[in-house]
């Protein structure tokens, strides 16, 4: 039987799980704001005129951010797996230490081939934290109130980006910036000390007749694997919309004709963080509020699709209405909480690390997908048609997925899959 928690006690679970995430993002959007001064930096020895180096800096600043989100999709497997055979706590400080170590290696680097190694090192631990963070506490909370604490996490730790950007125009030193986030992740292993596993895990982990952590079990049968895809396909917009009108804003604002455009993407994911953060709360209490999981990620994957109509049609106004175009398109991308409670409780005690670390791997691995199909089709069409197309696809997935996904609020997580 599953012993109940103290509060105090999934009060620190869940300080650990924000802060481990605020790490996680920090570190995941560094690389969106130190994109251009890092590679201007290591590509000026080439000796390019401007229009080469500019040309070289988005050619190979969107194959350093795939490399990121392969290692992302390498690692959410791993991790999953993992955190479902040796346990939730595991997975939690391992994949910190790991990308913490990169993220300060990164600060060393003078070369964009170990800038590649370690894109890839960086997002194979990234990928586990989160995941970890939202099961256990999604297993150590009640039924009705594990929403707020997916809540907090995904709050928390969304202001991360902000902090990230506040960070790199304070520190102006694209080194300096891998520094920190390295740093901030190391000083949270200190925090490890009081927090305990999983108690769902620990009574399952006994029973030697469960298969634990099996990914290939969720291909095993047509309902499993149909309720796995529904949840990657809902969050992906999130990542359409980060990597085509926020990281690569610069670009689009080009491609969109405006003149007075961002030079660089750091206030622009700075501003979309914030916006998401704001969002992550609404649509997290929302949630609460109505009940269910599947009505409020509906309600924001359709105003994710308003804002991004918007955002084609007017952010090339001016600077001021581009921003603020930002801020409202990161809002609406702001049910990130939402979509790991979900994923959390869809499955059994046995799988739910492996699919609450993929998942949001998947998602932000669809990133490398459409980085292909965008170059791809993007010399015959140009950029903005090429996002255009691409989005269309997205979203339509999104609204069929969230069409046919099950409602998981106040589900009881103590089951396995058999």
């Amino acid at each position: 039987m599953v012993q109940p928690i103290q509060k105090s006690a999934i009060n620190r679970l869940i300080l650990v799980a924000a802060l481990g995430y605020f790490v996680d993002i920090y570190d995941l959007v560094l690389f969106g704001m130190e994109r251009i001064a890092s590679l201007k930096d290591i590509l000026s020895k080439l000796n390019l005129n401007e229009t080469q180096l500019n040309e070289q800096i988005t050619t190979v600043g969107a194959q350093l951010l795939s490399y990121q989100m392969l290692g992302m999709l390498v690692g959410g497997l791993f991790w999953g797996i993992l955190g479902d055979k040796k346990g939730r706590l595991t997975v939690l400080f391992g994949s910190i230490i790991m990308y913490s170590l990169a993220n300060i290696a990164n600060g060393f680097i003078t070369d964009t081939f170990w800038y590649a190694i370690l894109r890839f090192v960086s997002g194979f631990g990234l990928a586990g934290e989160l995941g970890a963070g939202i099961t256990l506490v999604s297993e150590s909370m009640s039924k009705e109130k594990r929403g707020i604490g997916t809540t907090i996490v995904a709050s928390v730790g969304l202001l991360g980006a902000v902090v990230a950007g506040v960070t790199t125009i304070l520190v102006n030193n694209w080194r300096a910036s891998y520094f920190i986030g390295g740093g901030l992740g190391l000083l949270l292993l200190f925090l490890r000390i009081g927090v305990f596993e999983s108690g769902m895990f620990d009574h399952m982990k006994k029973d030697e007749g469960i298969k634990k952590g099996n990914f290939l079990f969720l291909f095993s049968k047509p309902k499993l694997f149909f309720k796995y895809l529904n949840i990657i396909l809902i969050a992906v917009p999130v990542w359409f919309v980060m990597f085509f009108l926020v990281q690569f804003a610069p670009d689009m604002c080009k491609a969109l004709g405006m003149t007075n455009g961002p030079t660089e993407a750091r206030l622009s994911i700075m501003i979309a963080y914030i916006g998401i953060t704001i969002g992550d709360v609404a649509s997290g209490l929302l949630s609460q509020k109505l009940k269910s999981r599947k009505k409020v990620l509906a309600l924001f994957i359709f105003l994710t699709f308003l804002m991004s109509v918007i955002y084609y049609l007017f952010a090339n106004t001016n600077i001021i209405v581009f921003y603020t175009i930002i801020f409202f398109i990161g809002f609406a991308t702001g049910y990130w909480a939402v979509f790991m409670s979900a994923a959390s409780e869809l499955f059994g005690t046995n799988i739910r690390a492996t699919v609450t670390t993929t998942a949001p791997n998947f998602v932000r691995g669809s990133v490398t997908i459409m980085a292909l199909v965008n170059s791809s089709i993007k010399p015959s069409v140009g950029l903005v048609y090429s996002s255009i197309y691409i989005g269309i696809v997205v979203f339509i997935l999104a609204f069929l997925a969230n069409y046919f996904l099950e409602e998981t609020f106040s589900k009881d997580l103590n089951y396995t899959e058999k």
